[in-house]
């Protein structure tokens, strides 16, 4: 099998069996992943979040301050009107940090698949959405579209489908990208080489996607509850 192949078919849109030879249980393999993502995120929840003490320190003190920066960025941009969406942002955030970053441990990210990078981008979006509605009220939120001219309010409503559009591609785009390129250096290059282009594909770029997703889907919230002049 050539490279080209090869790579095809493990780029191929793949089923996984939930029940062995039951063919009506098949669910695709980046659901399961993103289970295991859950999993191991739950878990590591419980195990930073034992025996909590006032004082924080050890474990504790090390995830008060992991997330206590992380919840510092996004209320710097929503402020007191918004911070009831940080917890969905450091979800997500947390969600794609660790996909983005399975590469490492041979696992393929599950954001390599459209359908995950979509439904992400759709889940922010209704959010934005409700954001909006919820701080404007739906009757000033259905007007805003035609601020600041009623003569761009087809522009303003095309951004609804606009914004899920450019998350999710450039999730997407972005993991398979670097999904492609790591592949091709596995296979072309000496053994040093991949291993410094994973640091940089799986650990820096994973992290960066993540941090650019949820700060933009941040910043789409914030100007959903915008007063406008």
């Amino acid at each position: 099998m050539s490279m080209g192949e090869e790579l095809s078919e493990k780029l191929a849109y793949k089923m996984v069996d939930i029940i062995p030879g039951a063919a009506t249980f098949k669910v695709p393999q980046s659901c399961i992943t993103t289970w295991g993502v859950m999993l191991a995120l739950v878990l590591l929840a419980i195990f930073f979040t034992r025996k909590m003490e006032i004082v924080p320190k050890g474990r504790q003190a090390l995830l008060e301050c992991f997330m206590g920066m992380l919840y510092k960025v996004f209320y710097g941009i929503l402020g007191e009107k918004g911070k009831r969406f940080i917890p969905y942002l450091l979800t997500v955030i947390l969600y794609l940090g660790v996909s983005n970053m399975l590469g490492l441990i041979g696992i393929q990210p599950p954001t390599k698949d459209m359908n995950v990078a979509a439904g992400l981008a759709l889940t922010s979006i209704v959010m934005v959405i409700y954001a909006g509605i919820s701080y404007r009220g739906f009757g000033a939120w259905v007007k805003h579209f035609k601020y600041p001219n009623a003569i761009i309010t087809p522009l303003n409503v095309l951004e609804i489908g606009i914004k899920p559009l450019s998350l999710c591609m450039r999730l997407y785009g972005n993991i398979l990208g670097a999904y492609i390129i790591m592949e091709l250096i596995i296979r072309s290059l000496p053994a040093v080489v991949p291993l410094l282009a994973s640091a940089y594909f799986d650990i820096f770029d994973g992290l960066l996607q993540a941090f650019v997703f949820s700060f933009l889907t941040s910043m789409y919230i914030n100007e959903a509850m915008e007063d406008e002049d």
